[in-house]
């Protein structure tokens, strides 16, 4: 057994993945990139002598010692946005193995298990449902309701599974998440918080309320040359006033309640450069400070969408296909891990919901984030210095080693 170097293993992925048209990388849950991504987890795993297990959700468990109540958990996720970058989830899966490593190469014996999980669909990419793995596990989302959810192919989450290995009727909550008594989740910074400081690594205190809404419009299909601009009822150009209006509310938002609104994604059908649409579908990912500024946001972006309906001659149906509170991590847990890495280390918000985020309502979470220089993420551009990430997995060691039981090793 020999000690692994984060860098290395990010390495070893580099070129699974890779989006030839987007740049970066598109590795979508249960497709053959996020597989080959899992087959390379459970290989490092086990060579670190770790019990690797796939969940009823599809969620990949690693464990070192018997799973019972009181282990610690780490991880992150592989699955990516489309033409993601190379660090987003990636960096903490990679993270925890390293640790792992560098805790066995020192002879650190936990006194209570510790379990490196690989969070299923986290981003949402495939099934538009963001943190599925962890949320279903939770008994936050009934499996019901997501079974049905289909992808761009038009295949169903419960097929998908399927055919990775998963019965989907057991998906739903999950006892082994009882066995957590901590997470920490170590993930590349989303943001500049850390660019202009010394730091390398802080500790998160909370994550905005967010969630992602289907706006569809439907209007009259027709040909494009044959039908007067008076006599329309196009979808497309209520869609276009929509986008810019969900950017003018969450603009026009108390700069404290920290409101954005974001349409990254439309579908016109029937898609035709010469045919007035039918419909007109944008996602909304839209959030805030707290529940009730995310509320009030989506109200705002709704009551415009009606009103914009309306003059273009069409009809508009909101529908909510993930919306999670806001977070705020444990304050316990999160001065144990100042303690463990430095006092001095700095505390920082984020914008961007994770896996961390949902297991908060059941047991104490936190998270460390690795400098990004640029602050770009969910782009090609997303970046860490090798010394960064090797100083994210230092300080991940340290936590560790301390929430299981014994004194922490340097990486």
């Amino acid at each position: 057994m020999s000690v692994l170097d984060v860098v290395d293993l990010l390495a070893e992925i580099s070129d699974i993945g890779r989006d030839a048209a987007r740049g970066g990388y598109s590795r979508r849950v249960f497709e053959s990139p996020e597989r080959e991504l899992r087959a390379w987890f459970t290989r490092h795993a086990e060579a670190l002598e770790l019990d690797v297990s796939t969940d009823r959700n599809g969620n990949l468990w690693a464990w070192w010692g018997e799973p019972r109540p009181g282990a610690v958990g780490t991880g992150s996720h592989l699955d990516s946005v489309p033409g993601g970058g190379a660090y987003d989830g990636p960096l903490g899966v990679a993270s925890a193995l390293a640790a792992v490593s560098w805790l066995r190469e020192t002879g650190h014996r936990p006194a209570v298990p510790l379990a490196v999980v690989v969070f299923a669909e986290e981003e949402g990419a495939r099934f538009g449902s963001a943190c599925l793995g962890s949320r279903l596990s939770v008994g936050a989302v009934d499996p019901v309701s997501v079974l049905g959810l289909l992808d761009d192919r038009g295949v169903a989450l419960a097929d998908a599974a399927a055919e990775a290995g998963i019965d989907p009727t057991g998906m739903g909550a999950d006892p082994t998440v009882n066995e957590l008594s901590s997470f920490v989740e170590l993930h590349v910074e989303q943001g500049v918080g850390l660019a202009d400081t010394p730091h390398a690594v802080a500790v998160a205190t909370g994550i905005l309320a967010h969630g992602r809404w289907r706006i569809r419009f439907t209007g009259e299909g027709n040909h494009a040359g044959a039908t007067r601009m008076e006599d329309r009822r196009d979808p497309v150009v209520a869609a276009a006033r929509l986008v810019l209006d969900a950017r003018d509310l969450a603009a026009a938002g108390d700069a404290e309640r920290s409101t954005r609104a974001t349409v990254g994604r439309v579908e016109f059908i029937p898609g035709g450069t010469n045919v007035i649409a039918s419909t007109a579908t944008v996602w909304a990912d839209c959030r805030a400070e707290d529940d009730d500024a995310l509320a009030d946001l989506v109200r705002a972006v709704s009551i415009a969408a009606d009103a914009i309906a309306s003059v273009e001659g069409c009809t508009v149906e909101v529908t909510a296909e993930s919306v999670s509170p806001a977070v705020v991590f444990d304050s316990g847990l999160r001065e144990r891990i100042a303690r463990a890495i430095g006092d001095d280390v700095p505390a920082l918000s984020t914008g961007a919901g994770h896996d961390a985020g949902v297991l908060a309502a059941r047991i104490p979470t936190a998270m460390l984030f690795v400098r990004n220089p640029n602050g770009v993420s969910h782009a090609p551009s997303e970046s860490a210095s090798d010394e960064d990430c090797r100083a994210g997995v230092d300080a991940l060691t340290r936590v560790l080693a301390d929430l299981t039981g014994a004194e922490a090793a340097s990486a």
